[in-house]
């Protein structure tokens, strides 16, 4: 089990159509975003626009999580969807999509046979919870969205605080307990790499 922390001043934001976005985490290391050669992305980015159209990514599978405020996603000949915090909206790179309304959200590029899942954790100041993975995976990642928490895994501790991310690769014990210095808000993103 490898484990390592990104802190938040170590992202960078750029600008996309619609607002700005930080790539968290690319695999392989030496991918690009903009060549679509990479096997999972993570990032998150602010919708700041009342209407925005999204990039069309052929080959890419997405999942999106809104971590603050609100927005209506519509897939073209596919389905339509309000998502409110934490809800997660799966969808595929090539559909024509548009969204109405201002977020801030979470976000999983899987390609090929890779797949992953996102899914929320409230943790209250003082708080302190046993969590474990939902699945078998190959990459653990939790992602600070808010608060300040420890996170202890076997020997190890790990201090997250607001914006940086956990990475535990090949997790061998799933098993992991989460302290609250702050109330909180974390994701956590579980992914398998296809071969």
């Amino acid at each position: 089990m490898e484990l390592n922390i990104i802190t938040s001043n170590q992202f960078q934001s750029t600008k996309w159509s619609g607002g700005t976005t930080r790539e968290l985490y690319i695999f392989p290391l030496e991918a690009s975003y903009l060549e679509r050669n990479f096997q999972f992305r993570l990032s998150t980015a602010t919708v700041d626009v009342e209407t925005s159209d999204f990039t069309t990514l052929p080959g890419v599978s997405r999942k999106l999580m809104v971590l603050s405020g609100q927005v209506t996603v519509h897939h073209q000949d596919q389905h339509s969807i309000q998502l409110q915090m934490f809800d997660v909206d799966s969808f595929e790179g090539d559909w024509k999509t548009t969204s109405v309304g201002k977020c801030t959200d979470f976000n999983l590029m899987t390609t090929g046979k890779t797949i992953g899942q996102l899914h929320a954790v409230e943790i209250e100041k003082g708080q302190s919870n046993e969590h474990s993975s939902k699945t078998k995976c190959d990459w653990f990642f939790i992602y600070a969205s808010t608060g300040s928490v420890a996170i202890s895994i076997l020997t190890k501790t790990a201090r997250l605080n607001t914006g940086d991310l956990l990475i535990i690769r090949q997790p061998i014990n799933q098993h992991f307990e989460i302290k609250g210095f702050e109330n909180s808000e974390l994701v956590f993103a579980e992914i398998t790499v296809g071969a």
